[in-house]
């Protein structure tokens, strides 16, 4: 059994070896690679397990990313998510990146009952399911997928939706989003999702469920973004109660 003295010694040298390794980052660039764990291990003096310990460390924060049977190498930096009524296209323009997107697939098909509850539609229904995944300086970030009633705008077509906003199309028809609901979890990449982002399989993420609506409380979208966990952070605006 590890008595107390052991553990704080073990947790010491796991700070000292993490102050290590930041230190290294800042003469490092995004895609760079570490050193081999060995070499590193040698380097800083330290055992494999308590090197390893602190890249674990530096990897759950986004720092690092270890690719299997490659190696572990500079990540890139995490774009703060601000839990805001706001499009993906708007929040990266005010972040001054460049947003981009690619339409996987467009299509009319009836609601159904899970998505006619959501959209408040009769199952019959028609809907566009549109499947986007969504860039910023060309680098993947999520996937999309927008169910909206084909009535709201029946002419749209797939072209309309490539590297434009949707929250556009929908100011140049007359129609304003005045409120919103939004629920967010932690999930994993599937495997067709792991491919669409470039990732690898059950790589953790952010699922956000969003479903807008007009002046009148209608829903005008249901909306399930899946973001990249190892890119993004959530960012609340808190205040306290009056």
């Amino acid at each position: 059994m590890q008595s107390s003295g052991e553990a704080g010694s073990s947790s010491t040298k796991r700070q000292a070896v993490r102050r290590e390794l930041l230190s290294m980052l800042d003469g490092l660039g995004v895609g760079d690679a570490l050193p081999s764990e060995r070499r590193l291990a040698e380097e800083l003096g330290v055992s494999r397990p308590t090197l390893r310990a602190a890249i674990d460390g530096l990897v759950a924060d986004g720092l690092l990313d270890r690719r299997h049977g490659s190696g572990t190498y500079v990540a890139e930096p995490r774009i703060a998510v601000s839990l805001t009524m706001t499009s993906f296209t708007e929040d990266m323009r005010r972040r001054g990146m460049r947003a981009g997107g690619r339409v996987l697939s467009f299509r009319t098909e009836p609601a159904g009952a899970r998505i006619g509850r959501r959209l408040s539609l009769s199952p019959a229904e028609e809907v566009l399911t549109i499947r986007r995944l969504r860039l910023a300086d060309g680098a993947t970030m999520a996937i999309e997928t927008l169910y909206l009633p084909k009535a709201l705008l029946p002419e749209l077509r797939r072209t309309d939706l490539e590297g434009r906003s949707f929250y556009d199309l929908l100011r140049a028809g007359g129609i304003v989003i005045a409120s919103g609901t939004e629920t967010i979890e932690p999930t994993v990449t599937t495997a067709e999702e792991a491919a669409e982002l470039g990732v690898p399989v059950h790589m953790p993420a952010f699922l956000f469920e969003r479903v807008s609506r007009d002046e009148r409380g209608k829903p005008l979208e249901y909306v399930r973004s899946l973001y990249r966990g190892d890119r993004y952070r959530l960012e609340l605006d808190l205040r306290p109660p009056h």
